[in-house]
């Protein structure tokens, strides 16, 4: 079976992926905003988010959909890192950028799967549990747990300093096929939007390397802790605000990515079959819970 570039499934799945980070990140960035400007809303993490869109109309059928949407993401991550499908080569800095993909992937597959359990019903009494708090007081627990935590810390501040780079260099629309007519807005709010991610990076690697000095769990803060992190500072609602709406920036360039960017989906036999089969299935489940 031979595909053509652009139409087959892995594309829209990726597409659709893209779409649903996309979301998440505005949900995110938005309720941050309002909490910053002091209108409502919570400066909380992506599991905020969500339960937010929950707890409102359709809630259980769009967090679904949010879902199979992010689990698509992290499929796609995978094929991009494995597979090279962008094209990046083998130098030392692409095999980190593709050995990046495969680890957001899992991140990402660990949000969808948040998202499907809440859609499920499954573990919304437990929405005041800390993540980051429980897998850092694990890995504090293994052998060499400090020094594993303090990797990861760096692992992270690493991504952030990644992001800025990138934000401050402007390459972020490289891989974007826009029209003339989009001008260079794309490119400005995905800078904006790499750039707050890159800040809100930084912080969460600070916490992390800080657990692993002190090798206590509660020192561990995902992005929630990195935005009361922000707010407790002088001026601290004007840059939870900046930071906060840069967030959403990342989400509309999510959007932006998942109609505009180009995806060379490598030529895999029976993916077609495959993902429509598994997501029938899982739209025929979320269709059982309206």
């Amino acid at each position: 079976m031979s595909w053509q570039l652009g139409d087959n499934a892995l594309t829209h799945l990726a597409r659709v992926g893209y779409g649903a980070r996309g979301t998440v990140y505005c949900l995110v960035g938005g309720l941050a905003v309002l909490a910053a400007l002091g209108r409502g809303g919570q400066a909380g993490d992506s599991g905020s988010a969500l339960r937010t869109v929950l707890h409102g109309p359709f809630g259980v059928v769009l967090v679904g959909l949010i879902a199979l949407g992010l689990a698509g993401f992290a499929v796609w991550r995978v094929v991009e890192g494995v597979t090279d499908a962008d094209r990046r080569g083998r130098s030392p800095k692409a095999l980190l950028v593709r050995a990046g993909h495969v680890v957001s992937a899992v991140a990402y597959a660990g949000l969808a799967l948040t998202a499907g359990r809440l859609a499920f019903g499954i573990g919304r009494a437990s929405a005041g549990g800390d993540g980051v708090k429980d897998w850092t007081a694990w890995l504090l627990s293994q052998p060499l747990g400090p020094w594993l935590v303090g990797l990861v810390g760096l692992g992270v501040a690493g991504t952030g300093i990644g992001y800025g780079v990138k934000a401050w260099k402007g390459d972020v629309a490289e891989r974007l096929s826009l029209p003339p007519a989009a001008g260079d807005w794309p490119c400005r709010i995905g800078r904006f939007g790499y750039a707050a991610r890159g800040i809100a990076f930084l912080i969460i690697g600070g916490f992390l390397l800080s657990a692993a000095w002190t090798q206590a769990s509660s020192e561990a803060e995902g992005l929630s802790g990195a935005f009361r992190a922000l707010r407790s500072q002088p001026y601290g609602s004007v840059l939870l605000a900046v930071v906060a709406a840069g967030h959403f920036a990342f989400g509309a360039f999510g959007l932006i990515q998942a109609r505009y960017r180009r995806i060379d989906a490598p030529d895999i036999g029976g993916t077609d079959d495959a993902l429509a089969s598994a997501t029938g299935k899982a739209a025929e489940a979320i269709r059982a819970l309206r």
